[in-house]
């Protein structure tokens, strides 16, 4: 047993009880994208939250601790993504990620957003043209320092 297959039972839940992630987010008491990324695989529940997930998918004690055991995060199989919903979002960072850093320098100065301190809105915006995938993603800044 591992964390891979932990995620891949909680999948498997989620499809046969037809859960949704905001669903479970409720029941876990945190946001629908930090609770989707942690059945996935990408955070780290504490207790609590294990439990929790626990008895919404039917986790034995083994698959529990497993969700509380600190992750390899970064979970695309390949350098460049494949599923074109992803891969739009790898096109969204070539094609504008140099501009996004360099705004970010000009507002705020030398440093980073953080991925650590983060945090994520994801709406449908309806539009007569066709409904609209809002995001807004919020890190904070973190500044270079000079050693």
């Amino acid at each position: 047993m591992n964390r891979t297959d932990v995620t891949e039972k909680i999948i498997s839940t989620k499809v046969t009880k037809g859960l949704t992630w905001s669903e479970i987010a409720k029941r876990v008491g945190q946001s629908e994208a930090w609770t989707t990324a942690l059945c996935l695989g990408q955070m780290t529940a504490d207790s609590e939250h294990a439990k929790v997930l626990g008895e919404i998918f039917g986790l034995t004690a083994e698959e529990q601790q497993w969700l509380q055991v600190p992750p390899y995060r970064g979970s695309l199989p390949t350098q460049v993504p494949t599923d074109p919903l992803i891969y739009r979002w790898y096109e969204v960072v070539n094609v504008y990620g140099s501009t996004i850093k360099e705004l970010i320098h000009e507002k705020f100065g030398d440093g980073i957003m953080s991925a650590i301190d983060f945090s994520i809105e994801l709406d449908r915006q309806p539009d007569p043209k066709g409904d609209r995938v809002n995001v807004v993603l919020s890190g904070k800044f973190l500044p270079y320092k000079p050693y």
